[in-house]
Parts: structure tokens; C-alpha cells; sequence
């Protein structure tokens, strides 16, 4: 079976999982709405004399406030699992996840500040987009830290990242010490959530995943080459430091897209792809899109949840509930000794 194949294969049926997960997580609820239900409204949203007929209550609960936060779960897990596969491809390590290089920090550091110190962004940005800017000025400077003389050795970015993140996490502290009444806002932002979503937010990381996926998946054969080391890849034609720096720059903004609009969700960065290698293998021609729909059938999953319960949680808390012991599972039950 050829790669094209396979890719086609497994992205087939992984996107019918989702759909399957999105006609599932849209009819639970405290108005429980069946399938059958919830995939005839789904697949007839503009009512007319010859499409499904449903209640016009269930057809508001589906279509207005259960599936913008669905579509918002999928395109933040695809975003974060995206992100995860070519950052541990990157720094060859199956340990590596989007906040490496410090996104998730800044992102938190804009947010935080903007709630806590509402006159810090004197230009009018909202929460978002403090959060994004801030990711992406963090990434960007993670980047120039770690580059000397044109060259940006990966080691180096690795360090550079976890001092970067240190130091933001003592600022978020810091603020977390004045924060009064915006205590609760704060630590609600920091531990993920996907509560109150609108199709606004929808529309806004819509507009930033898609395009970027598409540009990563295009370089997924020089990830491939990456794989071997740098020497082995200029060796085979790759332009190796203007790569790297697409595919940071690239997976730091989608990172930061996701952040932005949900807060701080971890372990889908890390355990959708590290998980999806085992069963696709490593080539990112496969793993890539394998790996983005698996995660945004996994935050979908989690989401629901989250949700389901007598008092609604972020759904961060569920992500790292489930992820961390499945993690430790995959690393006592696989020898792991690289990618």
C-alpha cells in the first residue's frame, strides 16, 4: 500500500469517528436529543418542505449553543495535535508538545494580564487577542534567543524555551498575588475551558488552522528527512534552517490560535500524536493528518465530558485526568527510544 494510500485510508476513517463523536457529543446534554435526531438537523440546517422535520427547540439547542462549542472542540484539538506531531518531529523527541517553546506562557501572560490589569492594552484588544499576541511574540523571541549566526540549533531552542517558561510562570504568579476578584476568571482561563463559545470564535480559528494545516502537511516529507539529522538532511537537498523556521513559526501560531480562545488545554499535544505514532507509524505524510483528527475527536470526547456532569468542568481538568495515566500506560507498555 502506498503512502498516498494509506494517508487517504486512515484520514477516511478517522473522519468518520469524528462525525460519529459530533453526532454523539451534539445530543448530550441536560436535553437529551438521539442521533438519529441530531444527524438529520445536522444534515439539514436550512429547513425547507422536503428536509428532516425535528422540533424547533432541539433544532435550537443543536444548532445554536451545542455546535459551535463541538466545531470549536474539533478545531482546537485538530490545532493542538497538528502542533504536537511536527513539534516532536522537530526536536525529534516524543516527549516534545506545542507549549515548548513557550506558547501556552505567553498566551497566559496576555490573558492573565488582560483580566487582571484591564488597562495593560491601552489598543483595545480583547482577551483573545492579547493571549494570541502574546504567544506568538513569545515563540518568535524564544526563536531569537536560540539563533546564532543564522544557525538555531534545536538543543538550544529546547533550553531557551523552558528558561522562557520559567520566567513567565513567575510573572503569571505574580499576578495571580493581585488578581482580588479576577482570582476565579484567572484560574478558570489557565485550567482550558470551551464554555460560553459562540461561532465568533469559531470563525476566528477557523480562519488560522485550516490554511497552516495545509501548509504543514506540505512540508511533511522534509519533516521526514528532518528526522535523520541535520547533516543527513542538507545532505539530501533540505533547506534546513528555513525549514525549521517554517515549521516553528507555523506550529507556534496554531498553538496560539487554540490557546487564545479556550485558555491552557494540555496532554492533546502530546498524547494524540505520540499515541497515533504507535499505530500509523512515524512517516508525517500519514501521522499528520492521522494524528490532527484523532485529536479533534479526542477534545470532542473530552468536552462532552466535561460537560455531562451535575456541574460542568474545564475541560482541561478531563484532558489531563485522562491523558496522564494513558501516557504513563503507553510508556510501560512501549519501549520508548525515539521516533
Amino acid at each position: 500500500m502506498t503512502v498516498r494510500t494509506r494517508a487517504i485510508a486512515w484520514s477516511s476513517a478517522l473522519t468518520g469517528v469524528l462525525a460519529a463523536v459530533v453526532v454523539v457529543s451534539a445530543g448530550i446534554g441536560p436535553v437529551s436529543i438521539a442521533p438519529d435526531t441530531v444527524a438529520g438537523i445536522l444534515l439539514s440546517a436550512d429547513p425547507s418542505p422536503l428536509t428532516f422535520h425535528a422540533a424547533r427547540t432541539s433544532r435550537v439547542i443543536v444548532l445554536d449553543v451545542r455546535l459551535p462549542r463541538i466545531v470549536l472542540a474539533a478545531l482546537v484539538g485538530f490545532a493542538l495535535a497538528t502542533a504536537g506531531v511536527v513539534m516532536q518531529g522537530f526536536f525529534r523527541n516524543p516527549m516534545a508538545d506545542p507549549s515548548i517553546v513557550g506558547v501556552s506562557s505567553g498566551a497566559a501572560v496576555g490573558a492573565v494580564t488582560t483580566i487582571v490589569l484591564p488597562i495593560a492594552f491601552p489598543l483595545g484588544l480583547e482577551l483573545q487577542g492579547a493571549a494570541f499576541t502574546s504567544a506568538v511574540i513569545t515563540a518568535f523571541g524564544v526563536y531569537l534567543i536560540a539563533t546564532r549566526g543564522g544557525q538555531t540549533p534545536t538543543a538550544t531552542l529546547l533550553l531557551a524555551g523552558v528558561a522562557v517558561q520559567a520566567f513567565l510562570g513567575a510573572i503569571i504568579s505574580l499576578l495571580l498575588l493581585h488578581s482580588g476578584q479576577s482570582l476565579r476568571r484567572v484560574v478558570y482561563w489557565l485550567m482550558g475551558h470551551l464554555g460560553g463559545t459562540t461561532w465568533t470564535e469559531v470563525r476566528v480559528i477557523a480562519v488560522v488552522v485550516p490554511p497552516l494545516f495545509a501548509l504543514l502537511l506540505a512540508y511533511a516529507r522534509d519533516l521526514n528527512v528532518l528526522l535523520l539529522g541535520e547533516e543527513d538532511a542538507r545532505t539530501l537537498g533540505i533547506e534546513v534552517e528555513r525549514t525549521k523556521r517554517l515549521l516553528l513559526a507555523a506550529s507556534s501560531v496554531v498553538t496560539a490560535a487554540a490557546v487564545a480562545v479556550t485558555g491552557v488545554i494540555g496532554f492533546v499535544g502530546l498524547i494524540v500524536p505520540h499515541a497515533m505514532r504507535l499505530v500509523v507509524g512515524p512517516d508525517h505524510r500519514v501521522l499528520l493528518p492521522a494524528s490532527a483528527l484523532a485529536g479533534a475527536s479526542f477534545l470532542v470526547a473530552t468536552d462532552t465530558l466535561a460537560r455531562s456532569g451535575p456541574t460542568e468542568i474545564p475541560v482541561g481538568i478531563v484532558t489531563a485526568a485522562l491523558g496522564a495515566p494513558f501516557f504513563l500506560y503507553l510508556l510501560r507498555s512501549q519501549e520508548v527510544t525515539g521516533l
